[in-house]
């Protein structure tokens, strides 16, 4: 457990500092108080008041997230949420939660049974029972990247897919791309459908042509590219955006494996700036998501929710940060290729059709 000195060291203050910082100090800035809390967190500390076996408590709970270390998704957003909290007195428990689990324990009798206040869920899916039981629960929580309708108990947050999209089509329209491909993340996800939405409205927006076979499902994972990426460079696609970073690190290697330079043949964006964007090559264009401010606004979504304040869903702006991976474009003719089946038009007929039909403006 980390202590006050080492706080001090981290920092380069004084003790008292760090006293005043954790303690409400009212002489110290406002920056340099939370400076102190982002430290005092980060290191593990734990003041006396919060060792009490009366503390108020939140939980993190996360499942199909990778969140322990600082290269991962979830990281920075248990970071920020504990940050959050630490500051107004809450202490956390953040645990990983397997879909077994949640099959032999009740949602709301776990909930009681460890005395939480409140909930954040992190990367439960439309197939955990946990998120079907946030239908009808009296917990106070508050879901990352889906939503609830019609509970008051539950609020949702994320970032704009459909800001984050039209961002990331605007950059390679503005480079001479027409053929623009989409590698999402896994059907059946609430996010996914929302990006996938976000992607077909983007490319009608900007008057560029919505084809079906270059808008497809795969999964959250690298290798998730060695399925689709020859069909869209066959298909003529000199840009391809990708669900996440991984999925973009997976598309760059095989760009390359097939004799294609990224940015020169083809421009590859990415969506969430984890660590490994920049430390690709070339270094990833990406959509930042505010990884550290979703977890902050998790933990002061699900305190309003318990000081019954009826909070339903809250965006978060994303931001594109532009590196190596996208160029002007370098069009090419497009080859026969037999039609993907996990394709937009495939997966989710519905949500094509929308777009499909829909009139240019």
């Amino acid at each position: 457990m980390a202590t006050m000195k080492e706080i001090a060291e981290r920092l380069g203050v004084s003790l008292g500092t760090v006293s005043k910082g954790l303690n409400g100090g009212r002489d110290i800035s406002e920056e340099l108080r939370q400076d102190i809390l982002n430290a005092a967190v980060e290191l593990g500390y734990t003041s006396r008041r919060s060792r009490k076996k009366d503390q108020r408590k939140l939980a993190v709970l996360i499942a199909n997230m990778d969140f322990e270390t600082e290269d991962s998704f979830g990281y920075e957003i248990v970071l920020g949420f504990r940050q959050a909290a630490f500051a107004t007195d809450w202490a956390v428990d953040v645990l990983p939660i397997a879909r077994d689990f949640q099959q032999a324990h009740p949602f709301d009798a776990f909930i009681k049974q460890e005395k939480w206040s409140g909930v954040f869920l992190l990367g439960f899916s439309f197939e955990d029972p946990w998120l079907t039981e946030c239908r009808t629960t009296q917990v106070p929580a508050v879901l990352l990247d889906n939503a609830v309708n019609e509970n008051p108990h539950v609020a949702g947050i994320g970032t704009d897919s459909d800001e984050a999209m039209n961002m990331s089509v605007t950059c390679l329209m503005e480079l001479g791309h027409e053929k623009i491909a989409f590698l999402n993340g896994s059907a059946g996800s609430r996010i996914s459908d929302h990006r996938m939405a976000a992607y077909l409205s983007a490319m009608h927006r900007h008057r560029l042509p919505i084809e079906p076979n270059l808008a497809v499902y795969g999964y959250y994972v690298a290798d998730a590219a060695k399925y689709h990426v020859p069909g869209f460079l066959d298909r003529g696609a000199t840009a391809i955006l990708c669900g996440n970073d991984l999925i973009a690190s997976g598309v760059i290697e095989c760009c390359r494996s097939l004799g294609f330079s990224v940015p020169e043949d083809v421009s590859v964006i990415g969506f969430d700036d984890i660590p490994l964007a920049e430390q690709l090559a070339p270094p990833l264009t990406t959509i930042r998501q505010p990884r550290a401010a979703l977890g902050r606004s998790g933990c002061h979504t699900l305190l309003s929710i318990i000081d019954h304040v009826p909070v339903s869903r809250t965006l978060l702006r994303p931001s594109l940060i532009v590196r190596g991976s996208v160029a002007a474009a370098r069009p090419r003719v497009a080859k026969k290729q037999e039609n993907d089946r996990d394709s937009v038009e495939r997966v989710a007929p519905e949500l094509y059709r929308i777009y499909a039909h829909m009139p240019m403006f």
